[in-house]
């Protein structure tokens, strides 16, 4: 550890990119506590702390805590994360976009760029939505359409600049900026949340705070394990040359993850929970005595933790099938490896390696989309059981943490591998 610690601060260019790391996530943090003005901070307390609103832990995520704080910050990188899930879905069904997906480097650029630019609209849509819901719950409170538009343009523009600074750490830092961004502020989260928690246990409640300790430990290393794990499929290459007038069979393999899908799953169940949720919230203010009734309807039954633990886990498993095989084509892969000379020994080429290859991928996203459900709930039911509401670790949040720390540090070594060699 010492050793890595001393290469990293002996590159010059690598230094430079954690301190510019380091800085940007700051000031990405001192935005997320500059306050809107007009502000009823009893009205946010109340409404953020009722049980029904546990499906805004999703915004409070994406938003890196400044939904709690009604800042400036209001949306974060939420609005770029739907433009960048939409954009991928498009790609699957728009024939052209999806050619461009095949181009390569520079089709992936292209289609980032069509991510950016739909963000705009995404965050005028959302941002209206959040602005019309806190002010019919009365935490906005003497704001006119002036405000509201005012309002409207300041945190649409800051959640551009905030993805903009995302993308800055991308190019010049370490690391995927938007993720670190929101994985600074999930952690950002838990100082709070454990000072809380020492004080709900002051009475004596100490076994059940070791109980959910133990479980949240199980779960980040049983993630560590799941990121990781994959199905190595033999492919064999028997057209390669090794040598000058030599043939000789090379053997690979094609690596098969078990949670393909990421963390992408988690996100489509919330924001399908988090939807139905807030337009109940409108409905509770109608005029109308049935749309009430409708919105206290939805709000009661989001409001019960098994009703909403088991729509959640459904959604969770059949979302990750859904997003699994629209990333991953076994037909393609197996057109690819046919053009290559590639086959999978004891598999015919063509049909049959598509057919095995979809086989595969099925009984390993069936393992990946109950492992998904299950962290998604654990943690409403811990809570229940240990009678601790106070520690709000969600599984989705341990997920994101925990990726993002494994692929920061891969590419940090990554660097340092680079320089070893540079020096050799």
């Amino acid at each position: 550890m010492r050793e890595t610690l001393l290469q990293i601060w002996r590159s010059r260019d690598l230094r430079g990119k954690i301190f510019f790391t380091l800085a940007t996530l700051v000031f990405i943090r001192l935005i997320a506590h500059i306050p809107l003005p007009a502000i009823d901070r009893l009205q946010l307390d109340n409404f953020l702390n009722q049980s029904q609103n546990q499906v805004f832990g999703v915004l409070g995520i994406f938003t890196g805590g400044s939904l709690s704080n009604l800042s400036i910050d209001l949306m974060g990188v939420g609005p770029y994360i739907t433009a960048s899930i939409v954009v991928q879905l498009l790609t699957k069904v728009i024939p052209a976009w999806e050619e461009i997906h095949k181009e390569g480097s520079n089709g992936r650029e292209r289609l980032n760029q069509y991510s950016r630019y739909l963000t705009i609209p995404m965050a005028i849509i959302q941002g209206y939505g959040t602005i019309a819901l806190l002010k019919s719950q009365n935490v906005l409170t003497n704001m006119d359409t002036g405000g509201v538009i005012v309002t409207l343009l300041t945190i649409t523009a800051t959640s551009i600049f905030v993805m903009w600074l995302g993308e800055l750490i991308s190019e010049r830092g370490i690391g995927n900026g938007i993720s670190m961004i929101i994985a600074l502020g999930i952690v950002a989260g838990i100082p709070q949340q454990i000072a809380n928690t020492a004080t709900a246990v002051q009475g004596g409640n100490f076994s059940s705070l070791i109980i959910f300790m133990v479980i949240a430990l199980a779960t980040v290393v049983l993630i560590v394990i799941m990121n990781d794990a994959e199905r190595k499929l033999p492919i064999t290459y028997p057209r390669r040359v090794i040598s000058p007038g030599k043939g000789s069979q090379v053997d690979s393999y094609l690596p098969i993850k078990v949670n393909t899908a990421g963390v992408i799953p988690i996100i489509f169940a919330l924001s399908f929970i988090t939807f139905p949720t807030i337009i109940a919230r409108f409905l509770t203010t109608a005029q109308s005595q049935t749309l009430v009734n409708i919105g206290n309807a939805i709000t009661s039954f989001t409001g019960q933790d098994l009703y909403y633990a088991l729509v959640y886990f459904v959604l969770v498993v059949v979302f990750t099938f859904f997003y699994t095989f629209i990333i991953f084509h076994p037909e393609e892969v197996s057109e690819n490896l046919q053009k290559q000379g590639g086959f999978i020994p004891g598999v015919r080429p063509g049909r049959e390696t598509a057919e095995f290859i979809r086989y595969t991928l099925s009984r390993l996203t069936a393992i990946g989309a109950l492992f998904l459900g299950v962290i998604s709930v654990v943690p409403l039911i811990v809570q229940n059981v240990v009678d601790i509401s106070t520690l709000v670790i969600g599984g989705t949040s341990i997920i994101i943490v925990v990726s993002v720390v494994i692929d920061t540090n891969r590419q940090l070594s990554g660097q340092l591998s680079m320089r070893k060699y540079d020096i050799v």
